[in-house]
């Protein structure tokens, strides 16, 4: 029988695998592949695999995300986001683990299939201007402030040492799939991705709809997840955010709440690792 520690792992482990797969409809948590098409312990894998990184991580982009006029207005015209914001996070999670982890024909049709989408979401902003979710620099600001933060929630709470050619290989493994979701220009290292963003940036704007988003993803909470869990992930992604763009979402910058919910965080990650048997 197993001991007690292992039944709270394995109770913890199926607790994490309902809140990203939706178990209702039979969705199985994502089987680690040899054929995939990035090779075991590399930078993507490894990124991609911390929990707590890519949660904060995820956050964080989807912030920056609807500071961009285009990527916000595809969301308001073709998204329930407000009735199903967990479904909408669980299933760009999925094609994370798909992508990054899955069987390389799995990951095409993934791939395949959010073209398919994004083929059919377009419309016209409120001042006129016509936008189309396959614009390729929209893209690129989708898939850039992903790469950053997802490496940026690695560096916070996993491995602050990881290594400059490791972090830039990391880029360039990513950047395997933002072409082929049709993203350009597409950064392959460090210092590519921040011109980029500082390129991008001259895009994006405050807007009362981006302001009641961020409230929506800050607020939301997973069914079985704590809420003091889902607290101190909203505060690191808040914390991670530059300044510039907390002041366009009316965020205010966590001060005295900073160091609490760091610890927590570093903390639910080491649980999370050891219950996933991560190094």
């Amino acid at each position: 029988m197993p001991s007690p520690v292992e039944n709270l792992r394995l109770k913890l482990v199926d607790q994490v695998r309902a809140t990203f797969n939706d178990q209702a409809s039979g969705q199985k948590p994502v089987p680690p592949s040899d054929e995939a098409l990035f090779e075991k312990d590399t930078p993507i894998r490894r990124v991609h695999a911390d929990l707590v990184g890519m949660m904060t991580g995820g956050v964080r982009a989807l912030l920056l995300q609807m500071l961009h006029p285009h990527a916000l207005q595809g969301v308001l015209d073709h998204s329930n986001f407000r009735e199903d914001m967990h479904g909408r996070l669980r299933r760009t999670a999925r094609f994370i683990a798909v992508t990054s982890f899955g069987h390389r024909d799995d990951a095409q049709k993934a791939i395949e299939r959010v073209n398919r989408i994004h083929a059919k979401v377009g419309g016209t902003l409120p001042d006129g201007t016509p936008y189309e979710a396959t614009n390729p620099r929209t893209l690129a600001w989708v898939h850039v402030t992903e790469a950053q933060s997802f490496l940026a929630g690695y560096l916070r709470h996993v491995r602050p040492n990881m290594l400059g050619f490791e972090q830039d290989e990391y880029y360039r493994q990513f950047a395997v799939i933002a072409r082929a979701l049709g993203a350009d220009p597409v950064p392959t290292t460090r210092r590519e991705a921040e011109a980029l963003f500082r390129e991008l940036r001259s895009d994006l704007r405050p807007s009362a709809q981006a302001r009641e988003i961020a409230q929506l993803v800050l607020s939301q909470r997973p069914k079985g997840t704590p809420a003091a869990v889902q607290t101190v992930i909203g505060a690191e992604a808040v914390a991670m955010l530059p300044p510039f763009a907390r002041s366009m979402l009316g965020l205010q910058t966590p001060v005295l709440a900073a160091l609490p919910a760091r610890a927590a965080t570093w903390g639910v990650g080491r649980t999370l690792r050891w219950a996933f048997k991560q190094n």
